[in-house]
């Protein structure tokens, strides 16, 4: 339950204890949708580096634009965190981020020829 208490040009809302109301229903579903683990968050930087290589239109501007600078940029991101994680993950994230970065680092390479 959100209270509103107004002043002078402006107004209080109390949204303590609204995370508890978002948890049941509807609010379940949109917490779970957003759920952020390991894995998503690999996949995220995998949908960048999608983008800079111009394989996917930017959801701004609508048009594919490739940067083969910023997709090496996240690509050497994610081989660092391959590295730092090294021993801390499960086996289905290391599998992930191991065939995640193969695909890019291939696919990196052939768009990189291309120029």
């Amino acid at each position: 339950m959100v209270e509103e208490v107004q002043g002078e040009g402006f107004v209080f809302r109390d949204l303590r204890g609204q995370e508890k109301e978002e948890k049941t229903g509807a609010g379940k579903e949109k917490a779970l949708a957003l759920e952020i683990n390991f894995s998503t968050f690999m996949l995220s930087l995998g949908s960048s580096v999608m983008l800079n290589f111009g394989e996917v239109p930017d959801p701004i501007t609508g048009k594919k634009e490739k940067n083969l600078s910023m997709a090496k940029q996240t690509i050497d991101i994610l081989s660092l965190l391959k590295e730092k994680t090294k021993g801390n993950l499960t086996e289905d994230e290391e599998n992930l981020l191991e065939n995640l970065l193969a695909d890019l680092k291939m696919q990196y390479v052939g768009l990189s020829r291309k120029q």
